[in-house]
């Protein structure tokens, strides 16, 4: 990426906080000047003594490259670019990795106290692969893209109302190569994409690559926020990797960590040997919990960084949305710290007020400058209107996990199915809140470690009850509102927890009940994917109504989804391992009950129960609704009906009766 050089209100805007185009000139960037080819290199550090560009072209000569203070606290120099290429010492730099090593730099920074340290540079689009620590130069110019099609289409794309089905995954444990090697980007697209779509998948959700020095910390902890990690390849890799996608009709989400950073030597921590980008009282700085350090949202240096970071990967990488980690402890200073260990707001409360602002503007940004894309909130609080429109309070996402959703169902479906009806509310309560925000219900990596069993092992009984009782989960997943996520690994039931250091256990598919798991998910996916009524209205309640809510006693649940056509779908879940031959549900109108889908079908390693011809509704009220009729419904059993009304039978017989007429005709 050549540089631009920033006009006067340019670099106004990037200490005021109001800039996302930080990344055009800050950092390294190769520049023609008067014809010879030279890198620029810029860095903000305020109160640094003196700053150094140092490095294997340099021989680490702290002396060598002394950079120029300007009125703004941004240092800069220009290196003629001949510097970094082997062609300056041919005989030392006669291999690629030597020559990979001349493109290695640093800046030595020397702080107000006199000590110097050496830190990578924020903005490098391309680090050393650790333990090495380095920034490497990097042109990003050179990838040619072949997804405009997708990009003209995102522009339109209307998330809230589309089917979205998210695979989440980490790319280090996904799949690995001989002996354990980790796989490239280009690898993984090769391997990813026809399993996606075979999957029914919409989008793939990548925990971040942003490069991170500790594989343990799955990459929640950057030191290099505008470099994709070198673990998997290059940059034009990761580009090349989403645009295959793009050119497949999958979407790409990024997990992205604007809320803390590492504290390791080479990072943000005392960048310049003071506090740049935290606060310089621990008490709004530290997270002890997490051993990290929270960005100062007040300072408009930082909002700037993390804004451009934002834009930067959907600008450059085409990624199409940012699921944004740790939004709660963004939103307030009092999170995961102690009684007397952080400081209130101006006002005295616990609200991070800077925060607040920088998501708001944030989102207001990222949706103006790229249409389409999805902003998504981990936010585990009830913090009101995080996907509220900015002009009417709100923060502004597109989308938040519904982590209350989450929470409950899972500790109701650890419960021995005996006690599930003393604990009925947590299936249901969830809708009471169902429409405050745009939800996105997910399953994800947090669920499955820590000593929270594997999604499979979460239920309780014998390996058939497992079975059985995660895709009568999934079922209900899925007529829920909310769009879908769900972890790698969970879709073929992985029994054990995931961990990072190796490839999923996808050895399960050679086993009995794993492929019929899998088998299952896809046709849950696919249903989801060409049913208007699953994902078409998961904002309000036109879209949905519960036929049976409160039996508790055989805990069972019934819903109907209706689309935006009147086009609906029922679905019943029993959460027990009773069988029920004739489960009576109510009906709000007189229709016709076709069963699309059973859990308990042989297919799927069930019992072989289901309903095998179309069921009529009676006059007959039930659960406050004036129609009804009687299913099937398994033990522990999940079954979709396509509901058709009475003209719509009618006229699926006229057609029949059509058919048969020109056979005749024809014979």
């Amino acid at each position: 990426m050549h540089y631009f050089a920033p006009d006067q209100a340019e670099r106004d805007r990037f200490h005021a906080g109001s800039t996302d185009i930080a990344y055009r000139w800050l950092g390294a960037h190769p520049v023609d000047e008067n014809g010879t080819p030279r890198w620029h290199f810029a860095v903000w550090a305020p109160n640094a003594a003196a700053v150094s560009l140092v490095g294997e072209f340099n021989g680490w000569d702290q002396n060598a490259c002394p950079m120029e203070k300007q009125y703004d606290g941004i240092w800069e120099i220009r290196v003629d670019a001949d510097r970094f290429t082997p062609a300056a010492d041919p005989e030392k730099f006669s291999f690629p990795e030597a020559a990979e090593r001349l493109t290695a730099y640093k800046y030595a920074i020397t702080g107000p106290d006199g000590q110097t340290h050496m830190k990578g540079d924020p903005f490098a689009f391309l680090c050393e692969k650790r333990p090495n620590t380095a920034s490497r130069l990097r042109d990003l110019d050179s990838y040619a893209w072949h997804d405009a099609d997708w990009m003209e289409k995102r522009r339109h794309f209307d998330s809230l109302h589309s089917p979205v089905n998210i695979y989440e995954m980490h790319l280090g444990s996904w799949r690995r190569g001989e002996d354990g090697r980790l796989l490239t980007y280009s690898e993984i697209a090769d391997q990813l994409i026809p399993y996606l779509k075979e999957m029914h998948y919409t989008h793939a959700e990548l925990l971040p690559v942003m490069e991170h020095p500790f594989d343990g910390s799955w990459g929640y902890q950057v030191t290099g926020y505008y470099a994709a990690t070198a673990r998997y390849g290059d940059p034009e890799q990761l580009m090349d990797f989403i645009d295959r996608m793009h050119q497949n009709g999958l979407g790409v989400i990024l997990d992205w960590v604007p809320a803390h950073f590492p504290r390791d030597e080479v990072g943000l921590r005392r960048f310049d040997g003071t506090p740049c980008f935290e606060h310089s009282d621990r008490r709004r700085s530290d997270m002890d919990q997490w051993g990290t350090v929270m960005f100062d949202f007040a300072r408009g240096e930082v909002r700037s960084f993390l804004m451009s970071n934002a834009a930067f990967w959907l600008d450059r990488y085409h990624a199409d949305g940012l699921r944004c980690d740790a939004v709660s402890a963004m939103l307030y200073h009092d999170f995961a710290r102690e009684k007397d260990n952080w400081l209130p707001n101006k006002y005295g409360g616990h609200d991070n007020l800077e925060a607040i602002d920088f998501l708001k503007e944030l989102n207001t940004r990222i949706y103006g400058r790229f249409p389409g894309v999805m902003m998504i909130a981990e936010e585990s609080t009830a913090f009101p209107m995080v996907t509220g429109r900015v002009d009417l309070g709100g923060l502004g996402f597109g989308f938040k996990w519904n982590m209350g959703w989450m929470n409950d169902i899972l500790s109701y479906i650890k419960l021995d199915p005996v006690y599930r009806k003393y604990h009925h509310d947590k299936i249901t309560f969830s809708m009471m809140y169902a429409f405050s925000e745009n939800y996105i219900l997910a399953f994800s990596h947090d669920e499955v470690v820590h000593g929270k069993h594997s999604m499979l092992d979460k239920q309780p009984g014998d390996i058939w009850r497992k079975f059985a009782g995660l895709r009568a989960l999934y079922g209900y997943m899925f007529a829920h509102p909310g769009k879908k996520l769900l972890f790698m690994g969970g879709e073929f039931g992985q029994f054990i927890e995931w961990k990072d250091d190796d490839q999923l256990d996808w050895f399960l598919l050679q086993y009995e009940k794993h492929p019929d798991m899998q088998r299952y998910v896809r046709e849950l996916n696919r249903l989801y994917l060409e049913t208007p009524a699953l994902y078409q209205v998961d904002d309000s309640w036109d879209g949905f109504k519960w036929l049976s809510v409160n039996d508790s006693d055989r805990s069972i649940v019934a819903m109907l989804r209706t689309a935006k056509d009147g086009s609906a779908v029922a679905c019943c879940v029993n959460f027990t391992p009773v069988v029920y031959e004739k489960y009576r549900i109510g009906l709000p109108y007189a229709c016709q009950l076709e069963e699309i889908l059973c859990s308990d079908r042989t297919e799927y390693a069930g019992s072989g129960l289901y309903n095998g011809l179309p069921i009529r509704s009676e006059e007959t009220p039930c659960n406050d609704l004036p129609h009804s009729a009687e299913v099937l419904i398994p033990a522990f059993g999940c079954v979709y009906f396509r509901v058709r009304k009475p003209e719509q039978t009618e006229t699926i017989a006229e057609k029949l009766r059509g058919e048969q007429g020109r056979m005749r005709a024809d014979s």
